[in-house]
């Protein structure tokens, strides 16, 4: 299976653009109502991090071709905590299924292996700064 991961971390970008603009604007006082505001610009918050940093993994990758394939799940980790912790946060703020409330610790803990994965590979060679 192919990924397109410098379109879906654009993507990413841009959801949480709009989400967070959304939130601060269109659904302010919805969210406000319902007590959700805060989640809201958290999920967002993260979600935008995560895009950002996509990409800059996706950087990494051209300057170390032999790391492509770790950081490629790198990248799949954090699309995966995008989706399950901003996802079901967004969801929930605006009135979804309490169901959903288990799902959002399983993109924290995606969020948490993609960063782990990417120190392990950090520590792999020392940097070459010159």
């Amino acid at each position: 299976m192919r990924f397109h991961l410098t379109g879906l971390a654009a993507l990413n970008g841009f959801f949480a653009v709009l989400l967070g603009a959304l939130g601060a604007h269109a659904l302010h006082d919805r969210l406000e109502a319902r007590g959700a505001l805060q989640s809201w610009q958290v999920a967002s918050t993260y979600h935008l991090v995560h895009a950002v940093g996509l990409l800059t993994v996706l950087i990494w990758a051209q300057v170390q071709p032999a790391s492509n394939g770790r950081l490629r799940l790198v990248g799949q980790l954090w699309l995966a905590g995008c989706v399950l912790f901003a996802g079901s946060i967004y969801a929930l703020a605006l009135g979804g299924p309490r169901a959903l409330g288990p799902i959002t610790p399983l993109g924290g803990l995606a969020f948490l292996a993609g960063w782990g994965l990417l120190a392990l590979e950090g520590f792999r060679k020392p940097d070459r700064i010159s």
